[in-house]
């Protein structure tokens, strides 16, 4: 029962976060904006330490940090797979796939099982992740060999993320979460210098044969208060988008410490139905049908798993 509650509450909250993540990376990098958010996170979490607690081995520290890399992959290629497209098919591979490998883990290795109920409410809930990150697009071409296993590798690393969170103990609290945020924030910010130091060099060969030939424009001062502007705009709201992150994976980590991991996964998959609400909400989108099937799908599994 609290498996399936705190599991699909968040996931609607990681949505939420993912809907905050995208306006962020409309204004500034996708790469900017997740380690933004990856350091907000470990911000709230280090001052929320004294009343959160935990004490840890050094076996939660190595799948912890394990948990980490495995989140920046996952972000890494999602939004390179999404950025390929079409979204219609990738982004509900992608959430199928971070569904299957944990569930499969717990099955087989993990020997969880369930009654009849649970293993139909398993299937529902599996097709309810497929129709839920479903994006209808018009004249939608198919996907590219590199697109298909980009997501994937995408799906891959999320459902490595819940299997890694789920081998830390109980008694480590919060703190596999607060090292998985150094670890994310450390190699997102490594590329983001990395990528930064790219283009300073890049900029360089191209403008020194044509240094004493292209004054400067009289309209460039009047151009970057514009650019500064969206730029905090981006950065705020990657700040809100990690500070949101952080409740959701609260959440996801009681649900998976509740019960079994297939569970958690696969209702930890329906994080797209959280994105697809608040986009209808606030930037008026349309839900399609097939989605509002998803919705209602995934709420029949949660509460067929919440009796199993």
């Amino acid at each position: 029962m609290l498996t399936a509650v705190f599991s699909l509450a968040g996931a609607l909250v990681f949505g939420a976060a993912d809907f905050l993540g995208g306006l962020a990376a409309k204004r500034v990098s996708s790469i900017l904006a997740t380690a933004v958010a990856s350091l907000t996170g470990f911000v709230l979490l280090l001052a929320a330490l004294p009343l959160l607690g935990g004490t840890w081995t050094d076996d939660d520290l190595l799948w912890s940090v394990l948990s980490g890399v495995a989140g920046a992959v996952a972000i890494s290629l999602l939004y390179a797979c999404l950025a390929i497209g079409p979204m219609s098919i990738l982004s509900p591979l992608t959430a199928l796939v971070s569904a299957v490998v944990p569930m499969v883990w717990g099955l087989i290795v993990g020997g969880e099982r369930f009654a009849t109920l649970g293993y139909w409410a398993l299937g529902l809930a599996l097709v309810a992740v497929v129709l839920v990150g479903f994006v209808p697009e018009r004249g939608a071409v198919r996907p590219s060999l590199r697109g298909i296993l980009m997501a994937i590798g995408s799906g891959i690393a999320i459902g490595t993320f819940f299997i890694t969170i789920d081998q830390t103990s109980e008694e480590s609290g919060a703190l596999p979460l607060l090292v998985n945020r150094v670890v994310n924030a450390a190699i997102m910010f490594s590329v983001l210098g990395v990528l930064a130091l790219v283009g300073i060099a890049r900029r360089r060969r191209s403008d020194m044969p044509h240094a004493d030939r292209m004054p400067r424009p009289a309209s460039v001062g009047a151009a970057v208060a514009p650019a500064r502007s969206t730029t905090a705009t981006g950065v705020q709201l990657a700040i809100a988008c990690g500070a949101v992150d952080v409740v959701a994976n609260g959440l996801l980590l009681v649900g998976i410490r509740a019960g079994d991991l297939s569970v958690a996964a696969v209702l930890g998959a329906m994080y797209p139905a959280g994105t697809i609400l608040l986009a209808a909400l606030v930037l008026k989108e349309r839900i399609a049908p097939v989605q509002w099937a998803g919705l209602v799908l995934a709420l029949t599994a949660a509460g067929m798993l919440a009796v199993a």
